[in-house]
């Protein structure tokens, strides 16, 4: 499965993930082969792009799991929606606690890990399907750590609103989201916090967690010294949360999303700014080298997960392809220097020839 942008689509590619219209329609069903009039519909509907299956990759199946999490991706992200536009419009939510509850009771309370799918996003929802998916990270993270009930219930509700100030309106009274300019975005999530002040003013540590992961983040982003910095355990969360979802979410500049090894690597090589605590529970939260996922190596050889390690996620038991050898990186006495570079980002390694070029040699 690969992220193409909109612009680069073909007609015949292999949809790795469903379509649906504005009103939740499905229009195209995964695995189906996209056609001129749904490459249209892709660019009417403002995707920034969409993900697509390799040539010769098959469908990965789904389980119970998949599909309620994209059907509860789904459904909620309009209840984001009403919160954000209702406190960008005035200054008051209307039921963003009832919000916060569903998505704890949902997802707050698991006992086992999930595969944390990411969704088609446009322009003018990425605000609020980031702030949806950044307050389900929020509500297990907080469950693996055991927050206590009001506490985690602030974070999630701190986690729907930390981006509100991206919410603003034009002339025509619509959502104008997600500037691509990043120094502006965050000038802009800044400009928020006061929003989120008046909002909740009698809920201190919503703004506080918002406040501080802000920044934290911004801080750490100016090279700023982070070791004297004294931050509450939700900052910490909203932080890891924030940073997970834009680095593995499709993005309105255009840039491809990392893989989560990608991201989970560039939390470990951060902790000052990424608590280890706080990541270890988003490895026990979410799947990151589940079995069958194929991987690259440090060698540069490619090999497939045949299973996953519980103690040290980046260190499973690997078939490598070229040689069919077993490879338990877990043996750290032989295989100390060997390590996982990243995610396959293509299952297809047959050759594809540039007809006229060869012509023209012939």
């Amino acid at each position: 499965m690969k992220f193409v942008k909109t612009e680069d689509l073909k007609i015949g590619m292999r949809l790795a993930k469903p379509i649906y219209n504005k009103k939740g329609v499905l229009l195209y069903e995964r695995d189906s082969k996209i056609t001129a009039q749904g490459i249209e519909s892709v660019k009417n509907f403002g995707l920034i792009g969409i993900y697509i299956l390799e040539p010769a990759e098959p469908l990965p199946p789904m389980t119970a799991d998949d599909i309620e999490f994209e059907k509860f991706q789904a459904v909620e992200v309009f209840e984001i929606i009403d919160e954000l536009q209702s406190i960008a419009k005035s200054n008051k939510h209307i039921k963003i606690y009832t919000v916060a509850q569903t998505i704890i009771k949902a997802y707050g309370r698991l006992d086992h890990k999930i595969n944390f799918v990411q969704n088609l996003r446009s322009a003018n929802d990425f605000v609020y399907k980031h702030s949806l998916n950044v307050a389900m990270l929020c509500a297990m993270i907080s469950h693996k750590l055991n927050m206590r009930a009001t506490e985690q219930e602030e974070l999630v509700t701190a986690a729907i609103v930390h981006a509100c100030g991206i919410v603003s309106r034009d002339e025509k009274n619509s959502p104008t989201v997600m500037p691509e300019d990043e120094d502006l975005a965050r000038r802009m999530e800044y400009s928020g916090i006061a929003k989120i002040e008046a909002v909740f003013i009698s809920t201190p540590a919503i703004k506080r967690a918002v406040l501080q992961a802000f920044r934290e983040t911004n801080a750490f982003y100016n090279n700023e010294d982070l070791s004297q910095h004294r931050v509450v355990e939700a900052a910490k969360i909203l932080i890891v949360a924030d940073e997970y979802d834009r680095l593995t979410a499709m993005n309105s500049v255009g840039e491809t999303p990392r893989s989560e090894i990608s991201a989970l690597k560039h939390f470990l090589a951060h902790p000052e700014i990424y608590d280890p605590v706080v990541v270890e529970a988003l490895v026990d939260s979410i799947n990151f080298l589940a079995e069958g996922c194929c991987v690259e190596l440090s060698n540069g050889e490619k090999g497939l997960v045949i299973q996953h390690n519980p103690k040290n996620v980046l260190r499973p038991l690997i078939l490598v392809f070229s040689s069919n050898k077993i490879v338990d990186l877990q043996q750290t006495l032989y295989y100390g220097d060997l390590e996982i570079m990243d995610i396959m980002k293509t299952l297809d390694n047959r050759h594809v020839m540039d007809m006229d070029l060869l012509n023209q040699f012939k």
